[in-house]
């Protein structure tokens, strides 16, 4: 992996930790943020601020194709992984998609459940392909 990818990865990772903060706590990620004794970087500030902003139009994309699975029953670490992917597609120069996915699937592998990254895999190609 790349410095750029390696740099990527961990501020997927963080963006995720404060993602799940601000869920948790039911407050805005610029609280979380705001709150953190040490600023994050630029790109994890990036993405969960476009997590935030297109929140509505990602859990609309899961809710709809996520097959007999409502928003509430997904787990929240897997629907906050699909969120936050959604959000970082969105950004006004996204990466690629593959690699968003790759690391969406990699999230959900290490934080979730052992079904969790196929079931991520599986919404978010069906939703990348809706994005507008």
């Amino acid at each position: 992996m790349t410095e750029l990818g390696q740099q990527r990865h961990r501020a997927r990772e963080r963006a995720l930790e404060i993602l799940y903060e601000a869920t948790i706590k039911e407050r805005p990620v610029t609280d979380i943020v705001a709150s953190l004794p040490l600023a994050p970087d630029p790109y994890t500030v990036a993405i969960v601020k476009s997590a935030e902003l297109h929140q509505a139009q990602a859990e609309a994309l899961i809710s709809e194709f996520s097959e007999q699975w409502s928003l509430e029953r997904i787990a929240m670490v897997d629907r906050i992984i699909m969120i936050m992917a959604i959000g970082e597609l969105l950004l006004e120069d996204p990466p690629p998609r593959a690699v968003v996915m790759d690391e969406a699937v990699e999230l959900a592998k290490v934080f979730s459940t052992d079904g969790s990254a196929s079931f991520v895999n599986g919404v978010l190609s069906a939703c990348v392909e809706h994005l507008t």
